[in-house]
């Protein structure tokens, strides 16, 4: 049996994982880039996809609404229960199975998937050998010619997160930014919460050879949010619906430039088996 990280558990058991990608606008970009790129790769449903890391289950639970057969696992207690409150509100298309459960050591038989979600935990396992284990069950589980849609938190998201919330006159903070650029392995030596928790943060062509690494044919390595989250400006655009569709539009049409990657908060890294 695996451990996990006390801290990173500790974290989103007092934080609100559940409201994060509808609570600001920062959030809404994510859930729905992350939405419209996993749909680019999908079989029609009803296909099996594994949900794993999936968190309250947003994306478990509008796959589900879609006709998808999903399974999410997730290793946070309080995750599993808002997902089976979540999926016990659109009862005619629950999620199939919600359960505790390990990135690195998945309950699931060999080719029995058509498609994988990782979209938490390899940003949450710090060493890449533990990475790598993930990316093997997921490689494992997949039927041939499955996909998997793995994220990675942006090397440099901190350093641009801190500059839009001017935070870089805070030494802690400074020092926070400086160790992520350095190492990867970003920490949070606070009981501030805004922080976040310990974290891995790719370079957009690590996380690219990870998944080759693990067996995988890569097909794609996108941005999430490009540099759309970086602005206040793009908070009035998303309220207006043709100026929402502009900011998506223009998201897309950079999402695979390379000298853009790392700008994203997020990056999808996608492989086909």
């Amino acid at each position: 049996m695996y451990q996990f990280s006390e801290e990173i558990l500790s974290y989103y058991r007092q934080t609100q994982e559940s409201e994060r990608l509808t609570n600001d606008v920062k959030g809404q970009i994510e859930f729905a880039r992350t939405q419209e790129i996993i749909t680019r790769y999908l079989p029609d449903p009803p296909a099996v996809v594994l949900d794993i890391g999936g968190g309250s289950g947003p994306y478990a639970c509008w796959l589900a609404k879609m006709g998808y057969e999903v399974h999410l696992v997730d290793p946070v207690d309080l995750h599993i229960e808002q997902a089976k409150e979540t999926s016990n509100q659109q009862p005619e298309h629950p999620i199939t199975t919600i359960s505790i459960g390990d990135a690195r050591a998945l309950r699931f038989s060999s080719l029995s998937a058509d498609a994988v979600l990782l979209l938490g935990p390899l940003y949450h396992l710090i060493d890449k050998n533990e990475r790598l284990l993930a990316l093997k069950e997921a490689h494992r589980v997949l039927r041939d010619g499955g996909f998997i849609v793995a994220a990675g938190i942006s090397r440099f998201a901190s350093l641009l997160d801190f500059f839009c919330q001017d935070r870089l006159g805070n030494p802690i903070s400074r020092g926070i930014v400086q160790n992520d650029l350095k190492t990867g392995y970003h920490q949070n030596p606070t009981e501030n919460l805004g922080f976040f928790t310990d974290a891995y943060l790719h370079r957009p062509e690590e996380l690219r050879s990870e998944l080759i690494e693990a067996g995988f044919q890569h097909q794609a390595t996108l941005a999430v949010q490009g540099p759309a989250w970086l602005f206040k400006s793009v908070e009035n655009y998303w309220i207006d619906p043709d100026q929402r569709a502009a900011v998506l539009d223009l998201i897309r049409k950079v999402e695979a430039e390379p000298s853009i990657l790392g700008m994203s908060a997020h990056i999808l890294a996608i492989g086909a088996k």
